[in-house]
């Protein structure tokens, strides 16, 4: 006699229960989505950076001054505050991958504004669509990885692993593009074109890969209202949310000077005109910050922020010493310690902000964690632009220092004490 049994199979087990009004996938489908998320992370967070070793040879073409080069770069931090503060917080509702696509599709169309309009006003035009598209991602890709990544495993533990590979995707994206973005002007013929075709075939590549990746959001069973993201602490965590925000503005001020006028400093300073080097300084720093995250990702939270405090205080003050002395080496060494210490300080107060909310409100209380610190990639950075019109440089990058190390210490204390 013939036994019939139930039909089962091996995918059919793996099949991860799907969030309301969307389809089911495999474990292996989530890990295949969260490498693709990485990938698109990495390539967004690259090309935003492409420009920083380039602008001195816009500069030198077009004969603007300093000033204008940090209008350039304060253009994307308005794009990413604008973004942060209309739709980051929309993947909550609508989804992560709508958004995630939608950022990758702006950074192709900022990508031909840089080949087809490169003066001044064109500059301005593609940063600020760049960092339209960066505000879109940071919050969004950020919790995206964190439930992909769960899915794939079936185990709540592996958001852990997922938040380090989220900051050292985003910071080691910043170090990248700066690298490839001066390599590239340094050997090939064309140094204005040849880094923004590289990106858009990798984008093109990223935007393909995305829309095969699993979504993890539920479909709202009643419409949601619109409205902008809200500056506001989540009930009753006021003072974590605000310290973990400062913590990251302070963070991030460090990564601007390395980002804007850092090029600039090394030609004017130290009389460092390489290509190659303005690339190589800024992916020192920002590889620093992602290596960092992944080197000490199993010592506490608490031990993480204290040490990047040394690193990040540690670093600028030989940076700033270096700076009197003209000592290049100095200069760029600092900056890398920093950068270290900014890689474990931001990791943290990310962290801390995701973990103060469940995950139905983790993308709006991320996105609202994230225009804190662009503002700190922003603001800083325009007020030094402004004050070199009228102060020799010295004086201002030691201001700068003593303030974003001050306003670090201040924010990583309080920050620790509740870690």
């Amino acid at each position: 006699m013939t036994t019939v049994t139930e039909p089962t199979s091996a995918a059919a087990d793996d099949r991860v229960p799907a969030p309301r009004g969307r389809p089911s996938h495999t474990r292996r489908r989530h890990g295949f989505g969260f490498w693709a998320v990485a990938f698109a992370f990495l390539a967004v967070m690259a090309f935003a950076t492409v420009p920083a070793p380039l602008y001195v040879v816009y500069q030198a073409r077009d004969g603007f001054p300093t000033f204008t080069t940090t209008v350039v770069f304060a253009a994307y931090g308005v794009g990413v505050v604008v973004s942060l503060f209309l739709a980051g917080h929309l993947s909550d509702v609508h989804g992560r991958r709508p958004l995630v696509l939608v950022s990758i599709a702006l950074e192709l169309v900022a990508a031909v504004l840089f080949l087809l309009w490169n003066d001044v006003a064109g500059l301005v035009v593609a940063r600020l669509v760049t960092g339209l598209g960066v505000g879109l991602l940071t919050a969004t890709a950020t919790a995206h990885l964190g439930e992909l990544r769960v899915r794939a495993t079936g185990s709540d533990a592996a958001a852990k692993g997922a938040s380090v590979a989220a900051g050292a995707v985003n910071l080691g994206g910043l170090s990248l593009g700066a690298l490839v973005g001066g390599a590239l002007a340094e050997f090939v013929a064309r140094p204005l074109v040849v880094p923004y075709v590289v990106f858009v075939v990798a984008l093109a590549v990223a935007f393909v890969l995305v829309l095969a990746a699993p979504e993890t959001v539920d479909r709202p069973s009643t419409p949601v209202p619109y409205r902008p993201q809200r500056m506001q602490a989540p009930d009753g965590e006021a003072a974590a949310f605000w310290a973990a925000g400062t913590a990251a503005f302070a963070a991030l001020a460090v990564q601007g000077l390395f980002t804007s006028v850092a090029p600039t400093f090394l030609g004017t300073t130290f009389h460092v005109t390489d290509r190659l080097a303005a690339g190589a300084t800024t992916f020192g720093v920002f590889a620093a910050s992602a290596l960092s995250q992944i080197v000490f990702a199993r010592l506490s939270q608490r031990a993480q922020i204290r040490l990047g405090l040394v690193l990040l205080v540690g670093g600028l003050a030989v940076l700033a010493v270096a700076a009197v002395l003209l000592q290049v080496a100095g200069f760029i060494g600092g900056g890398v310690v920093a950068g270290a210490g900014v890689g474990l300080l931001f990791r943290a107060a990310i962290g801390s902000a995701g973990a103060l909310v469940g995950p139905e409100r983790r993308g709006g209380v991320l996105a609202a964690t994230f225009l804190i610190a662009y503002a700190g990639l922003t603001v800083p950075v325009v007020a030094v632009g402004a004050a070199l019109l009228v102060v020799p440089t010295l004086p201002v990058l030691i201001g700068y220092v003593v303030f974003v190390a001050v306003l670090a210490v201040v924010a990583g204390v309080r920050l620790a004490a509740r870690a």
